[in-house]
């Protein structure tokens, strides 16, 4: 039977690279984890082996570096930019270039006065929050940028019910007016900056202001379901942040059940302070993408291949 070739690409995944810079004594870090994945005119090397067109993975890894030498990291968004328009302008064969970028957050630690001012500030510590993630993609016309995060715990102690759901033979759940809401949120946006004639957004700005309204909108909404919230997270984002044209959130629901302690003599009030379990799984998954009123959606909905 006669086969072809499919889609296709290749390149150097999880290129972990971190650049400090010096202010003097005081120093910055900034801790990427880069993928690169090319495509183009790569059937030679898959129906006879001919590298003639093949950029080696090797080159696009020693590139990571040289480039966060050279452009230096001034977001995860323009990094993924200088590398993917270097690669489909430098290659010809090469017409599309994805980089996925992971962030990793570090703390400045607080040392004393005296300390400072004799030896600078150089000492950090990983924060635990969420991942800050990009993907930036480019074909040498058009650019598709998509920001994100992972890993984001969040929880509501009060402020949430649940009930007037569908009941049938099966049904256990015991409807609650005041439940704790948590979630681990995983979020993508897109930006509608798609060509260099367009004005870029000020990709930290974004970020930070956008991660703020997600937050701000979890910690405000009075809770009918996780699905209300989660529409009230996209909702505020897309209204406040114009760059941005749709968001994707997946949220597990991480359930906490009420202790019953009576068989132990005593009274799991919350007014006098409640005991949870914590139950990670199984757990509910919400998912859903919020758009501007006359986009289209284009991050998949599955967000674990984004």
């Amino acid at each position: 039977m006669p086969t072809i070739l499919g889609p296709n690409q290749y390149g150097k995944a999880e290129n972990r690279v971190v650049r400090i810079t010096r202010n003097g004594a005081t120093h910055h870090i900034k801790d990427l984890n880069v993928s690169v994945a090319l495509s183009g005119d790569m059937e030679d090397v898959h129906y006879s082996g001919s590298n003639a067109n093949v950029l080696p993975t090797d080159t696009t890894k020693n590139t990571v570096f040289a480039f966060a030498k050279e452009h230096g990291i001034e977001s995860a968004e323009q990094f993924g930019i200088h590398l993917a328009r270097h690669f489909v302008t430098s290659q010809e064969p090469i017409h599309r270039a994805r980089i996925r970028v992971e962030e990793y957050a570090w703390d400045r630690i607080a040392t004393s006065g005296t300390h400072q001012r004799e030896r600078g500030e150089h000492s950090f510590v990983r924060r635990g929050q969420e991942t800050r993630l990009t993907q930036v993609t480019y074909d040498g016309g058009r650019w598709e940028i998509v920001s994100g995060l992972k890993d984001l715990a969040v929880l509501n102690s009060t402020d949430s019910e649940f009930h007037g759901f569908v009941k049938d033979r099966y049904t256990t759940l015991k409807e609650t007016r005041d439940r704790v809401l948590a979630t681990s949120v995983a979020a993508r946006w897109r930006f509608n900056w798609t060509d260099d004639g367009q004005p870029m957004p000020d990709w930290e700005t974004s970020y930070a202001r956008t991660r703020q309204h997600l937050l701000q909108a979890f910690a405000e909404t009075y809770s009918l379901s996780l699905q209300q919230t989660m529409y009230r997270m996209g909702a505020q984002i897309i209204e406040h942040r114009e760059e941005i044209d749709e968001v994707r959130f997946s949220l597990p629901n991480r359930h906490h059940f009420q202790v019953d302690l009576e068989p132990f003599g005593l009274d799991d009030d919350s007014a006098d302070g409640a005991v949870y379990l914590a139950s990670d799984r199984p757990y509910g998954l919400i998912e859903a993408t919020i758009l501007r009123d006359g986009c289209e959606a284009l991050i998949p909905a599955d967000l674990t291949n984004l």
